[in-house]
């Protein structure tokens, strides 16, 4: 196959490229035949971003070798082959027993999408790249992205503090940000799930989803079995101010909550839906409760 030279590259559009990265680098050329087997066969060879721009390339190649009337039955084998061994691999490394959870999303994030467009996809690459970055600063290890959601896990409650105060910090230095474009809430819980090929089962694992969902954006909001891992060891800093007890959907019994206080995070008023759930539940021996939204 002949090489493309520099001036023929240039005359192609971005669509004739199964990546472009964010600095507008161009790999992966898909207009023919034979660069669509090109591709195919060095597709393993390119240094990606992130997992993200990794699967909308792999996603344009396979359109682009559809198109060519290509059946790519090696790619899609060695692809599975790849994913089922990272996936090994990244099980392998996550931290086992007592395990504190962080779990946050982007509050409003169908709101932003429809408003955003397609801009909206790198907007979130860069909120993962906060996250990514300051987890691995803290100790943590990343268990899972998507959509909207980051999933990551710590050894030490302390550690996962450290890490959420800083992701926050970080995304309110975004002038834009600060007006409310972004507005990301975090809940954190520990338990001692079992860890399989898949990541981990647990009911804790349920249990740091729900809690995220309880607050409101640039809210981090911990569990007390966090809370009393935290003795002698809370970050500089750091505060904690009860919520109180909320019952959670799908969980038997209430969760005391508190919210994390430190410089640098918006002191944010509780949700509306959190406010509605308090006034319902008043007269109950000082239970509330709070619904997933």
């Amino acid at each position: 196959m002949a090489r493309l030279t520099a001036s023929q590259r240039a005359k192609l559009p971005d669509r004739a490229f199964a990546y472009v990265d964010a600095k507008g680098r161009r790999r992966l050329p898909i207009h023919d035949e034979a660069h669509v087997r090109n591709a195919l066969a060095r597709f393993e060879r390119v240094a990606f971003e992130d997992d993200a721009s990794r699967e909308r390339a792999r996603k344009r190649l396979l359109t682009a070798a559809k198109k060519f009337k290509l059946m790519p039955v090696g790619f899609i084998a060695g692809q599975l082959r790849t994913e089922k061994a990272a996936r090994a691999s990244a099980t392998a490394s996550l931290p086992r027993g007592v395990v504190t959870f962080l779990m946050s999303d982007i509050e409003g994030s169908t709101r932003l999408l429809r408003s955003l467009g397609s801009a909206y996809s790198s907007l979130l690459s860069e909120v993962r790249r906060i996250h990514r970055r300051e987890v691995r600063a803290a100790g943590g290890h990343e268990v899972d992205a998507r959509a909207d959601e980051y999933f990551a896990s710590f050894e030490q409650p302390a550690a996962a503090i450290e890490a959420a105060v800083a992701i926050q910090r970080r995304l309110g230095e975004r002038r834009a940000w600060r007006e409310g474009l972004v507005r990301v809430r975090m809940g954190l819980h520990l338990g001692e799930p079992a860890l399989t090929e898949e990541g981990y089962v647990d009911l804790s694992v349920h249990a740091v989803a729900r809690i995220c969902r309880v607050g409101s954006g640039g809210e981090v909001l911990v569990s007390k079995d966090v809370r009393d891992q935290l003795a002698g060891v809370r970050p500089a800093s750091v505060r904690l101010s009860s919520i109180g007890a909320h019952r959670l959907p799908g969980l038997p019994d209430p969760i005391t909550l508190f919210r994390v206080r430190a410089k640098g995070l918006a002191e944010t008023a509780p949700s509306r839906a959190r406010g509605r759930v308090a006034a319902r539940n008043r007269g109950r021996r000082g239970r509330s409760s709070a619904r997933a939204d």
